[in-house]
């Protein structure tokens, strides 16, 4: 009988070292920091601070949130990348200062692959490419002839150099010979007001930014940028389903959290599961909801694959737009 249960114990302590979760001893221990590069009030800021308070729940902390904006999301990029790897600085961010800026500028003050750890994809961001209501097309094959038209005269507004929104419309004047001069905002408020305003004619955005004055007929969406639609807007077609099947108009943007890279694996694989968990909480599901977004909770594996295969597509449209900064 003792025999059998040292063999069964033995069995249990190897199945916990193969397959079960590991936990960092004492940790956490002290208030953890979200650093988001982005300024309080905006839509990734209010992810974040949700997010803290589901992760706080389950993991038995306080988790605050820290805003750091400043270089297209370089700056509390950079933060994270050069903390202490003891668990308690998280990177919250869009995809554009770990995946666009590598390719954008000539100086990024950190290496994505060395400096930091892949925790999860929090939700993906399809974007809307939409119109005001005075110009004169109901979808992208109208828009495209109208914007054929009037080459060289109209302008397409996005939020922030370097962001997916302006790569997106570079790449699609670029490949389509639009000639679109782009306006890149410092936000996406400014932009959705010229919009409406009509001082542009056309601006690709986030859904949860554009709803609003859909609803209102102020503006109308043209197309989704992303691989599939919006629940909130089932009768506006993706860019592939109305033609334009490029992959580098079908990317569509992450939120995503990342650690130091010399995290210990522990603590990462915390982290991973608390946000996992999160995700597919009530009070997550309707954030994204309100946002447009869609939860996704990715394995720090599965966001590693993302990234890695995203990189050569936004190469590609960073290449194609000219959109380089020195």
């Amino acid at each position: 009988m003792r025999r059998r249960t040292l063999i069964n114990a033995a069995a249990a302590v190897a199945t916990l070292a193969c397959g079960a979760p590991s936990f960092a001893q004492g940790y956490p221990s002290k208030p953890i920091m979200f650093v988001v590069p982005a300024p309080p009030g905006g839509g990734l800021d209010a992810l974040a601070r949700t997010m803290a308070d589901e992760m706080g729940k389950r993991m038995g902390a306080t988790i605050v949130v820290d805003n750091k904006p400043g270089a297209t999301g370089m700056l509390g990029t950079q933060t994270v990348a050069r903390a202490q790897p003891d668990g308690y600085t998280v990177l919250f961010t869009i995809s554009a200062p770990i995946l666009n800026a590598p390719f954008m500028y000539s100086k990024v003050p950190y290496d994505v692959r060395r400096d930091l750890a892949f925790i999860t994809q929090v939700c993906t961001g399809p974007l809307v490419l939409g119109v005001g209501r005075d110009v004169p097309v109901k979808n992208m094959k109208e828009f495209l002839a109208w914007a054929q038209a009037n080459k060289g005269k109209l302008s397409i507004g996005s939020f922030g150099v370097g962001t997916g929104p302006h790569l997106a419309g570079a790449y699609l004047s670029q490949s389509r010979g639009l000639d679109l001069t782009n306006v890149a905002y410092k936000g996406e408020a400014p932009m959705i007001q010229d919009l409406v305003g009509g001082q542009i004619p056309v601006a690709i955005g986030s859904a949860g930014t554009f709803m609003p004055h859909l609803e209102s007929g102020r503006a109308r969406a043209l197309a989704i940028v992303g691989t599939r639609r919006l629940p909130e807007l089932p009768q506006v077609p993706t860019l592939a389903e109305a033609g334009l099947t490029d992959a580098e108009l079908n990317l569509p943007g992450w939120v995503v959290m990342m650690a130091p890279a010399a995290t210990p694996a522990p603590i990462l694989s915390q982290l991973e599961g608390a946000a996992r968990d999160s995700v597919h909480s009530t009070a997550m599901k309707a954030r994204f909801q309100a946002y447009g977004m869609d939860g996704m909770g990715t394995s720090a594996e599965q966001f590693r694959k993302d990234y890695e295969a995203a990189l050569p597509v936004v190469e590609r449209m960073v290449k194609l737009s000219g959109a380089k900064v020195e």
